[in-house]
């Protein structure tokens, strides 16, 4: 009788357990990921007018930001690519790929992306390099970067994160939270983003938001059967707990 309920208790951590790895929502960090491409307005506006404000909304304390520079990037044969407007854009595309390499922190990377989408974003990419003085970096690490064929090399990384999304992307900016793509609400990723960390009253700005995020937008949101494979790794990880109970609660059963 007792190895009866001590089996019920365990069943239903299982159960638990597998129902909550389901669950958008979650006391850690916030998967916030975009895949872009350098000269696309849309991407700039994105970056220079939506995005860089969660540094000002304190929404930088609960996410964790990834960029993907490759966007509607075509890959060709002898693994070069072509992009969507044109070389200048396979350039800044590259040397924004080698910022990220070279300045791994998002601290030091995202400032020199904004400046240089803020230039696209005013038509005057062709500027770019005047960032590396605005913002007191040293360009050889960048340029020893992209002249090694390093950049290429991170690019050809980004083609295949970017072709593995699931669902594929349709367009850019396409932004994804907690490998959920928001579509053509992505501008509203913020109200996504507090959703998923669980309640509106852990940040101010969360809880400054009309209404209780739950757009049109929030059915794709919770809808299971859509992710990215970058979270294929933490299912797996379920997958071995839920057994392991399981196997525990057959040996509690015999005993």
């Amino acid at each position: 009788m007792a190895g009866s309920h001590q089996q019920t208790k365990i069943c239903f951590l299982v159960c638990l357990l597998f129902f909550t790895s389901l669950s958008p929502i979650s006391c850690g960090k916030v998967s916030l990921d975009l895949y872009y491409e350098s000269l696309c307005p849309y991407s700039a506006n994105f970056i220079v007018n939506y995005l860089a404000k969660i540094y000002e909304n304190g929404i930088i304390d609960i996410v964790d930001l990834t960029l993907f520079p490759w966007g509607n990037a075509k890959l060709k044969g002898n693994n070069t690519f072509e992009c969507q407007h044109g070389a200048a854009e396979c350039l800044l595309n590259t040397i924004e790929a080698c910022a990220i390499d070279a300045w791994p922190d998002l601290k030091e990377h995202f400032p020199f992306i904004y400046c240089v989408e803020s230039l696209v974003d005013n038509g005057e990419y062709s500027k770019w390099e005047t960032c590396y003085e605005k913002l007191g970096k040293d360009p050889k690490q960048i340029s020893d970067c992209y002249a090694s064929g390093r950049g290429k090399e991170l690019e050809l990384s980004y083609a295949a994160q970017t072709n593995a999304l699931e669902p594929p992307h349709e367009y850019v900016p396409w932004v994804v939270v907690n490998g959920q793509p928001l579509y053509e609400d992505y501008e509203n990723f913020v109200s996504y983003v507090c959703k998923a960390y669980g309640g509106r009253d852990k940040v101010a700005t969360c809880g400054k938001l009309p209404g209780d995020a739950t757009q049109d937008g929030m059915i794709r949101f919770i809808n299971p059967f859509r992710y990215t494979k970058r979270i294929t790794p933490k299912l797996s990880t379920m997958g071995s707990v839920v057994t392991s109970l399981l196997n525990l609660a057959k040996r509690v059963a015999v005993e």
